[in-house]
């Protein structure tokens, strides 16, 4: 059984507009995890990824590609300590 990891994430270039939140929700639902999305004010997307740490792992390796559409020029990774208490991935509006 693989290790509990949450990371956040901030997703930077052509994010916002191509359906990046749709996308991630539906990635992070197949792998289990639970966590949020949302779009920032500065254009950029930030997710918070909670489950087994391979199923993490790969939700941080798809992010640097994103939909069809997207044109990621970053993605900062940040471990966090807490786990999200949810049942689920869920899209933040504003």
């Amino acid at each position: 059984m693989s290790e509990t990891r949450t990371i956040a994430v901030v997703i930077t270039g052509r994010v916002q507009g191509v359906s990046y939140r749709a996308w991630t929700q539906s990635e992070a639902r197949a792998r289990n995890l639970v966590g949020t999305v949302r779009n920032r004010d500065d254009g950029a997307v930030e997710a918070m990824f909670s489950g087994p740490s391979d199923a993490v792992a790969q939700m941080e390796t798809l992010c640097l590609s994103g939909p069809p559409g997207a044109r990621v020029t970053d993605v900062a990774v940040r471990n966090c300590d807490d786990i999200p208490m949810l049942s689920s991935f869920e899209i933040l509006r504003g």
